[in-house]
């Protein structure tokens, strides 16, 4: 046998050799060559292939009430699918919208034992539209005392940003107009951090992780409005929460936010409070940090949704750690 036959095909060792070495040598050298050129692209293949066969990353997941639908519809369809899940289906991540603003002390006793991993908070400013925190959750309520507190240093940057702008303007009608605007709401952003400060009754919903059972004694408590599970989340990084605000009755439709700019002096647009805003200053559970807002801040701290898991992702009662 030829020194390289072992890498020919069968019928082509099995033929008769003719002649001498050149033809034999134009013979094997095409094989080679032919070999080669269908190793590479079998590995060209492999490798184009690769990226395509990796799991592409899931579309963002919204848990809540959605524009354009009706506050009374999401509650129906929320105690519909609780009621719906089986009672030995293991822990599911959801969404509890609460009757009222609770402070953090009393919402041990609203959400009970079940692992929390973020809160929605906001002051609930008579007349005033205020913008909701995200805060989020390790141990209760140390963290969301010290998310509180973080908020109201938020606010007091943007007061002071406010009334900055208006210190800057003229005389003129329109200036005189903006000023106005801008004291009005450097006014609102340190009533708010005043409330935030006094630990207020601000917290209106929480992300919780349980099973179905602990889920639905929690929606049958006075102070729970609708507990909206959401067994379809698995990152609670691609997830948007949009709960319920206490004071939307079941009539309200809900329509999209948009923040309003505040035009400045220096031709610059200043975005008054906004719906949504995170807040990063708790220690972040690994469930929870780096979520990102349904909508963004006025003045974005970062982006808010990690592996949800039932431990490292989700506090419980101070007392119970």
């Amino acid at each position: 046998m030829w020194p390289g036959d072992r890498m020919m095909p069968p019928l082509v060792r099995g033929r008769p050799r003719v002649g001498g070495g050149p033809l034999r040598l134009r013979v094997m050298t095409g094989l080679a060559l032919a070999s080669a050129a269908a190793l590479l692209l079998t590995v060209v293949l492999i490798t184009d292939r690769g990226p395509e066969m990796e799991s592409p990353a899931g579309d963002v997941v919204r848990v809540g009430v959605v524009d354009g639908q009706s506050v009374s519809g999401y509650l129906r369809s929320s105690q519909g699918e609780l009621g719906a899940m089986f009672p030995s289906a293991g822990d599911t991540w959801a969404l509890v919208s609460l009757t009222s603003y609770y402070a953090p002390d009393k919402l041990g006793a609203v959400l009970g034992d079940a692992p929390v991993a973020q809160v929605y908070a906001r002051a609930p400013l008579p007349g005033v539209r205020t913008q909701v925190v995200r805060i989020p959750v390790y141990r209760m309520p140390q963290d969301v005392v010290a998310g509180m507190l973080n908020a109201a240093l938020a606010r007091d940057q943007e007061q002071a940003d406010y009334r900055k702008l208006g210190g800057e303007l003229g005389e003129s009608a329109n200036d005189i107009r903006l000023r106005r605007a801008y004291e009005n709401a450097a006014q609102t952003a340190a009533a708010e951090a005043a409330a935030f400060r006094a630990h207020c009754a601000c917290v209106f919903a929480a992300v919780v992780r349980a099973a179905p059972a602990a889920l639905d004694r929690i929606a049958n408590r006075a102070e729970v409005r609708v507990v909206d599970p959401a067994p379809e989340v698995r990152q609670l990084d691609r997830t948007e929460f949009r709960p319920v605000l206490p004071e939307q009755r079941p009539s309200t439709t809900v329509a999209p936010e948009t923040p309003t700019p505040l035009p400045s002096s220096t031709g610059a647009r200043v975005t008054s409070a906004s719906p949504v805003s995170p807040s990063v200053g708790a220690k972040p559970s690994a469930a929870a940090s780096e979520e990102s807002a349904a909508v963004p801040s006025a003045r974005p701290s970062g982006s808010h949704p990690d592996q949800p898991s039932a431990g490292p992702g989700a506090s419980r009662s101070a007392s119970g750690r």
